[in-house]
This record gives C-alpha cells, sequence and structure tokens, in this order.
C-alpha cells in the first residue's frame, strides 16, 4: 500500500511540477573489508551496507547508482556477497551502476567495483592488487625463551594446519598455497566475466596481484576512465542531477524540520566522507586490548597501499 501511495505522489508531482530532476543514489562502500565490527573498527561487509543497497535501487525515480569504494581490501567472501547482491539489484531493477574509486580500490576493494557496469578512478588513485595474501608469526622459539610447552589434541591430521606456535610444515604450506590459488582463480574469473574485451593488458602483469595508478589502470582496461561522481554524472544527466547519499544520518534539527540530505551538483561535496574508527568508542577497559589489536590489523591494510 505504501508503495502504491508513493508511486501515486510521484506521478502528481510529475504532473503539477513537471519532469523531476534526474536523481541518482550514492552509496559508500569505504574501510577494510571483514565480517563483524566493534567499538574500534566499522568492518565493511554485506550485513553493513545491505540495507543501503536496497534503498538504492528502490528510490523512487532513481535514474542509476553510484558506488564511491574507498577500501584496501580483506575478505574474499564479504566482497564476493556485496558484488552479487549489487548485480542482482541492479539487473532485476535495470538500473546502471557505476563505481568512483577514491584514494584505493584494491583486492577486494577492486571486487566491489567490478559489480558495476563503469568504473572511474582519480589519476593518482591505487586499483587492482588482483591477488590473495596469508600472513601470519611464528612463535614457536619464543614460547621455548620463556618455558611455555604447547599441547594441541586434534581429530584429523590436517586440523592444526600452520600453527603459529609449532615449527612451519611444508605440507601445510602447499596446502594453503592451493586454496590460494583456487581463491585466485575465482577472482580472476570475475574481472574476465566483468571487464571482458576492455581488458588490454597482458594477463600475466593484469593477474600479478601488483597494483595500479588509476591513469595505468585505464591503460589496462581495468577501469574505463578518469572522472568523479560529480562530474560523470553531470556529463550523463546534466545539471540539474541531484545525487542523494544513501545511508547517511541527518541531524536532529534536519529531521525535525523534514529536511532531505540531497546534493545538487551547484555544491561542492557528496556526504562527508567517514574516517577509520570514526564511529569508535572506548568502552570497558577489558575491551582495550582486542580493541587496540583490531586497531593496527586495520592500519596494516591500508598501510600496504602507503595510506
Amino acid at each position: 500500500m505504501r508503495k502504491i501511495i508513493s508511486t501515486a505522489w510521484f506521478q502528481v508531482k510529475k504532473t503539477v511540477f513537471g519532469e523531476p530532476a534526474p536523481k541518482v543514489a550514492v552509496i559508500r562502500f569505504e574501510g577494510v573489508i571483514a565480517s563483524g565490527g566493534g567499538k574500534f573498527r566499522s568492518n565493511l561487509n554485506l550485513a553493513s551496507v545491505a540495507e543501503q543497497i536496497e534503498q538504492a535501487f528502490t528510490m523512487q525515480g532513481v535514474k542509476a547508482v553510484a558506488m564511491l569504494v574507498n577500501s584496501p581490501g580483506g575478505s574474499p567472501v564479504q566482497s564476493a556477497m556485496i558484488t552479487d547482491r549489487i548485480r542482482a539489484f541492479a539487473e532485476e531493477k535495470d538500473i546502471p551502476v557505476l563505481a568512483f574509486a577514491e584514494d584505493v580500490a584494491a583486492s577486494g576493494g577492486y571486487m566491489i567495483s567490478l559489480a558495476a557496469d563503469e568504473i572511474y578512478v582519480n589519476e593518482a588513485s591505487l586499483v587492482g592488487s588482483i591477488g590473495v595474501i596469508s600472513s601470519g608469526f611464528g612463535f614457536q622459539e619464543a614460547i621455548k625463551k620463556i618455558g611455555v610447552e604447547r599441547r594441541v589434541y586434534t581429530a584429523g591430521e590436517s586440523k592444526s594446519m600452520l600453527d603459529s606456535f609449532a615449527e612451519q610444515k611444508e605440507e601445510d604450506v602447499s596446502r594453503l598455497r592451493e586454496i590460494q590459488d583456487e581463491i585466485h582463480e575465482f577472482f580472476k574469473g570475475m574481472v574476465r566475466k566483468r571487464r571482458g574485451k576492455r581488458l588490454k593488458g597482458l594477463r600475466g602483469k593484469i593477474f600479478s596481484g601488483d597494483v595500479f595508478t588509476g591513469s595505468e589502470a585505464v591503460k589496462l582496461g581495468l577501469v574505463d576512465g578518469v572522472g568523479d561522481v560529480r562530474s560523470v554524472m553531470r556529463d550523463r544527466f546534466g545539471d540539474k542531477v541531484v545525487l542523494k547519499v544513501v545511508g547517511e544520518k541527518k541531524s536532529k534539527f534536519g529531521a525535525l524540520l523534514g529536511l532531505r540530505h540531497d546534493y545538487s551538483l551547484a555544491k561542492a561535496g557528496v556526504g562527508a566522507k567517514a574516517g577509520i574508527g570514526a564511529d569508535a568508542g572506548i568502552g570497558k577497559i577489558e575491551d582495550l586490548p582486542s580493541g587496540v589489536i583490531s586497531a593496527v590489523e586495520e592500519r596494516m591494510w591500508w598501510n600496504r597501499f602507503g595510506l
């Protein structure tokens, strides 16, 4: 019933006031991609953006969906799930999707960008990193020095594979590489499917795990061009196009007045950029150790790209 009323009201406004300005829904995908979250980090995952994705594609009168991507990567599963959800809505609603890389759209961040029909970058954006990485530490010598004996009991000979407190086994490393190769092939398959004949560079270079500047990514066919959301959407839909940021909170004062969070192209920005851990708050003192570790892990993801 609500949808019927909304559609009817849209038609009334169109009749009375004329054709409305073209509307583009804007979704921000920012941060390290991982399941869960907490006080010290706000992970990017399907659960955190599912509502915004649905709102964007079901927005009344929307002409296109713009994705603002700023992510160094993370979980390949969450990345693929987000990509699949966007494609499902895009095909169901027949709405074009355009992605805009900011500082970095690498690894899982680039995988999410593949959900778009077209990808745009800044010349200095860092793009690509089409590969798989696993890392860890070996503490076996450290526990020997402090006199700690490691005791592990398993059912299944591979259950304790890559135990950080035991000597590294070559068969464990070989098995890990098999898994990495399989995930890498999955990633490469997504790139081939979504980019197709637009890929121009040598496959060995494109799929090496290397990261490229925005300018180089254009030459390799990993992206479609250099441009920002404001300029590209103005060229496509005209100067009156409205960019509506999905999921941004209104101020309490603005909400009382019924103000919308719409952005015309006459304005300079497209929403406030959320900083890393911007919503982090220190809770109980016992949360500090795990929170600090999480913050360090997140910082390391960004540091890989000098950010």
